[in-house]
């Protein structure tokens, strides 16, 4: 009898032995799917893979072009969300520890699963300040924005490239002329355009965009097609705006967590002929 317990006991014993083990194996799996997702996400996001550090600017700091080569000032527009003219006059510069592509900086991800069925793809992130161009949800371009001010926020929602100008005057005050004018609300008047970046959202609800990348999607953004009695026979190209900008907060592109972390997308789009739907 106490043997035929004694075994019982060691059966016990080595039953709690295989569970214990099968515990470890499967808590492994786990680590082992997250690390694993963790690296696909590096991979997808390039620019949080990048160490970065912010600098005071004051004195012969501002002396930018002595400190930095032509490739390099355009990478840090880009990261500063303000162009040339206006990162001298920033109190502090977000600068990254290596120098390589423009499009290695991207806050936004690589590639874009939920837009791989969509031929051309515009996203502006208002929170980040920053725009991404896709197609075939691949990422082509990106680069900074400023979005209205406090008290004319531009919405957010899913609009359309409509029609362009090479340049126009605004219709709110005539002395402001707008170059590489692409407009996605057409009853509002709200556009995609090259003015002043200055780091921040400044703009009437418009998009403020630097010259060179206004340039690039005044190019590659599709215009509405118009039937004959001037109804919308198809869309232009989608614009996704997403977010909006906490006013009260510090600049989230300052921030080493923001920087390491990227701006996240909405997981599901769908396309129903030429229109683009979020899910």
């Amino acid at each position: 009898m106490g043997g035929f317990r004694k075994h019982r006991t060691g059966l016990a014993a080595y039953s709690h032995v295989l569970l214990l083990l099968a515990v470890l194996s499967m808590m492994c799996v786990e680590v082992s799917q997250t690390m694993s997702q963790a690296s696909a996400q590096n991979r997808e996001r390039p620019a949080t893979t990048i160490d970065y550090r912010t600098e005071q600017l004051a004195g012969t700091g501002r002396d930018l072009e002595m400190r930095f080569t032509a490739e390099q000032l355009a990478v840090l527009e880009k990261l500063n969300r303000a162009d040339v003219v206006h990162l001298r006059q920033l109190d502090q510069l977000v600068v990254p520890s290596v120098w390589t592509s423009e499009l290695q900086f991207s806050p936004f991800p690589a590639q874009y699963s939920a837009a791989a069925h969509i031929p051309k793809l515009l996203v502006v992130d208002q929170p980040a300040q920053a725009f991404a161009a896709y197609e075939d949800g691949r990422l082509v371009r990106w680069g900074p924005v400023s979005s209205g001010r406090e008290g004319r926020r531009t919405p957010s929602g899913l609009f359309h490239l409509n029609w362009r100008s090479r340049g126009r005057h605004s219709s709110a005050n005539p002395q402001w002329y707008m170059e590489w004018y692409f407009n996605f609300d057409n009853i509002q008047g709200r556009s995609l355009h090259s003015y002043a970046l200055p780091g921040y959202p400044a703009s009437h609800s418009c998009i403020r965009l630097l010259e060179r990348d206004a340039i690039w999607i005044y190019q590659w953004g599709e215009t509405w097609t118009l039937d004959a009695k001037g109804a919308v026979a198809k869309e232009g190209t989608p614009l996704l705006v997403t977010g909006q900008y906490a006013f009260a907060e510090p600049r989230p592109w300052r921030s080493l967590e923001y920087l390491a972390h990227g701006v996240d997308l909405p997981v599901s789009l769908t396309r129903h002929g030429n229109d683009v739907t979020l899910d």
